[in-house]
């Protein structure tokens, strides 16, 4: 194992994708654990850092503003910080840039990085049926003594586990309908199908970002469960995640809300509509159920992201999974 005293992980990606990172943070503590460690995150998921128990700072690259500017600040004070070894888990040349001007002894990352060439230990990065935990370890096996990695993990502030303890007074399941791309996400009119087989003594709490609140409103009022409330909007990432974390059960999509279940280890069921587990982004909890539709699709999986609406125009790999599959009477 090669000894590193000062870390930097980059992962500039969305939300799901620093979630995984964990996992490499959570290796390199383990086996390097008189290291400092620094992330790089994009503006916006450095929420998720907040009094982390063991990382050393986070930088933050905002995107949205003097982009490029930013980007060679951060070069330059990536390099001031004089770090022994950079993890890139970001596949593109921004990233790389950073990585290869860093000045580290040890630049880890993979080859599709457009950079690659001026690192000193490069993987692969393959959709092989191997889970993204498993591909970025690879990047930091020389660094650890372990023979896999370690699960993605969070860790809620006492004051935000408070804040979400009157949720949790009783039995409730907590359901994320939304995601980012519309071929990942399971319609409405299914969600409200699901609700109704949930029995009407057990809470259901919506959760999901701001622009997901009208969304989750709708499937609220039309559901017509007694006992559900709209959360989404009103809870951070990491409150968020502390309530997954005492819930009977958690429904999501193939989005950031599954791998915020698997960073509490919580109790998960995910929906797989125009992607597929294969790709590498499954849930990782030790309870987790994973539906998709049972018809084979050649046109399924049709993109590792998804797309704002279904090629063929049927979206068949949605509407073929049922309810049925989704809620498993405990």
């Amino acid at each position: 194992m090669i000894a590193v005293d000062h870390i930097l992980l980059i992962q500039t990606s969305f939300i799901g994708d620093v979630i995984l990172a964990t996992s490499a943070l959570e290796s390199l503590h383990q086996n390097q654990p008189k290291a400092k460690i620094d992330v790089l995150v994009r503006k916006g998921n450095e929420s998720l850092f907040e009094d982390h128990p063991f990382i050393n700072r986070v930088l933050v690259w905002n995107k949205t503003q003097s982009k490029n500017a930013r980007l060679i600040q951060l070069a330059f004070e990536v390099r001031k910080n004089q770090y022994d070894l950079v993890v890139n888990l970001h596949r593109y040349a921004s990233s790389g840039f950073i990585t290869a001007l860093s000045g580290a002894s040890h630049k880890a990352g993979f080859r599709k990085n457009p950079l690659h060439v001026f690192f000193t230990h490069v993987c692969k990065h393959q959709i092989n049926g191997r889970h993204e935990i498993q591909r970025n370890y690879d990047l930091i096996a020389p660094f650890c003594q372990t023979t896999h990695p370690e699960k993605p993990r969070l860790y809620p502030t006492e004051q935000q586990i408070k804040r979400i303890e009157s949720f949790t007074t009783e039995p409730f399941c907590v359901i994320a309908p939304s995601s980012v791309w519309f071929t990942k996400q399971w319609p409405a009119e299914k969600w409200m199908e699901l609700i109704k087989h949930i029995p009407e003594s057990e809470k259901i709490v919506l959760i999901g970002a701001p622009n997901d609140h009208e969304y989750c409103e709708k499937i609220m009022t039309e559901s017509k469960h007694p006992k559900i409330i709209n959360l989404a909007g009103k809870l951070s990432l990491l409150e968020s995640a502390a309530l997954m974390s005492k819930a009977e059960m958690n429904y999501v999509n193939d989005s950031a809300p599954l791998h915020l279940a698997s960073a509490m280890n919580a109790p998960v069921t995910s929906i797989f509509c125009s992607t597929t587990p294969f790709f590498g982004f499954g849930p990782l909890s030790d309870v987790q159920v994973i539906a998709e539709t049972k018809e084979i699709l050649d046109c399924r999986p049709c993109g590792i992201h998804g797309y704002d609406t279904c090629p063929k125009g049927h979206f068949k790999c949605a509407l073929n999974i049922k309810p049925e599959q989704v809620f498993i009477n405990k």
